[in-house]
Formats: structure tokens, sequence, C-alpha cells
């Protein structure tokens, strides 16, 4: 027997992101006049004068829990074309599942390739092709405040290197974004003038091919570090950058 653990947050109105959806919500009775004007009957020729609701969604598809294509990286991935979300190979999007716990760190601290060393050895895992590593800071605990966006901490350039020269091809996140907040790496960019520290482990996808499950969540509530299933299957959006998911975790007795 399985059980299913919800990896995601919701789509809603006021979400604590930068672009959030709007949604819209058709009552039942208003189901009823709409499908009686398209029917050429009356709305009362429906059983209590109730027909279908219905919702209407103007979102970006990269709000709520989503998966990054490498288009979204960048035009190109090593001098090819950078797949778009509707190209990306299923496969990719189920897997074993890697908990690294990052919730000691600091609150906008950059995670190390040693920071994922240790974290893997304290699992006592070593990663192979197809897991899909899923980053712990602890930030989804602060969705639906103003704490969220600054909450996490992200993957610098050597630490997602690293995870993918394991042969991983899908690395997931309990916050706002596989890198850090964006306050600190505009901080760090004003000091050092380098481009480096602008999204990193975004822009590495330039360089390696690879998938970021982004705004995740309740990793908490999974027994263990290994011994689960990912599913993380994206909409299918033509020519899309990302796709919204129902990331879950399936534990299998």
């Amino acid at each position: 027997m399985s059980q299913i653990i919800d990896l995601s947050l919701p789509h809603q109105n006021f979400a604590s992101e930068p672009f959030p959806p709007s949604i819209s919500h058709t009552t039942h009775e208003e189901g009823a006049r709409r499908l009686a004007l398209l029917a050429k009957i009356d709305p009362t020729d429906f059983e209590d004068g109730m027909a279908l609701a219905s919702d209407q969604v103007n979102a970006s598809t990269h709000s709520g829990t989503h998966v990054d294509a490498p288009w979204h990286f960048g035009p190109t991935v090593n001098g090819e074309p950078a797949k778009t979300i509707d190209q990306v190979p299923l496969e990719w999007c189920y897997g074993n599942g890697v908990i690294l716990d990052m919730r000691h760190l600091d609150q906008g601290s950059e995670i190390s390739a040693e920071d994922v060393k240790q974290a893997l050895q304290k699992i006592n895992h070593t990663l192979k092709e197809g897991d899909i590593v899923l980053i712990q800071t602890g930030a989804d605990k602060f969705w639906g405040t103003t704490k969220y966006l600054p909450a996490q901490s992200g993957l610098g350039m050597e630490a997602t290197e690293y995870i993918l020269d394991q042969g991983v091809k899908v690395i997931g996140i309990d916050g706002w974004g596989l890198d850090r907040p964006v306050a600190k790496m505009a901080e760090a960019y004003h000091d050092t003038h380098d481009k480096k520290s602008l999204w990193p482990s975004h822009f590495y996808g330039r360089q390696r091919e690879y998938l970021q499950i982004e705004k995740m969540a309740n990793l908490d509530q999974l027994p263990s570090p290994t011994g689960f299933k990912v599913c993380c299957f994206p909409i299918k959006i033509e020519r899309g950058s990302a796709g919204w998911t129902r990331a879950v975790a399936i534990l299998e007795d």
C-alpha cells in the first residue's frame, strides 16, 4: 500500500510571491446561467437552478509549485537548443527522492558544494543517476507571510555543479527559487560587480541541462530523507519555460 505526501503549495490570490496569480470562481448558479446561454435553455431548467462551477486563473507558469524547464535559464544549453517544458522527458520527473537538510544555515546563505557533501554524509547517501534532490530550508513554513521570500538559503553554482555531476537531472527546493533570496544576490552584486552573483544556479543551466522544482513544501513530513519516490510531472504548455506541478512523495510499504 502506498502513502502519498503532498509537497506542493497552492495557487491562490494574494500569495506571498512577487507575481501571484489572480483567480476568480464561478458559482453553480452562475454556471447555470452560462450553460443556459450555450444550450439555449433557461437556467431554471437545471435541477435546483444549479449547473457547473468553474474557475478562471490568470497566472505565470512560475507561480505556485512548478518545474522550470531548461529554456527558462537561456535559449541554449552548452550550444544546443534548450528544451521547453513540453519537450522535457517525463522520465526525469519521477525518481528516487533525496532530502538535503540545510535548515541549520542562516537565512539568505549560499549553499556550498561542501554543505551538500556534508548533508549527504550525514544521511549516508551517495547520489546516483535519476535521483531527485530536494533542498530543505524550512522557508515553506513562512508561506502566506512577508517573511517567506527572504527565509531560504539557496544553492551556489559550485553546489549545483556538484549535484549535477552525480547524474542528477532534477533539483527541488522549499523556497521561492533555487538561488539565494534576491536581496542577498543584489547585495553581493553591488559589492563585487560580479555578474555570477546573480541567479548562479539558474544560469548554470546554460551549461548543464537540468530542471528545478520551486516552491515545494512539507519536506518535514517525510519519515526519512531517502526511501521514497518523487513525482513532479509538469503541465504540458507548448513552448513553456515552466509548468505547474502537484509534486508529491510516494512511500511504499
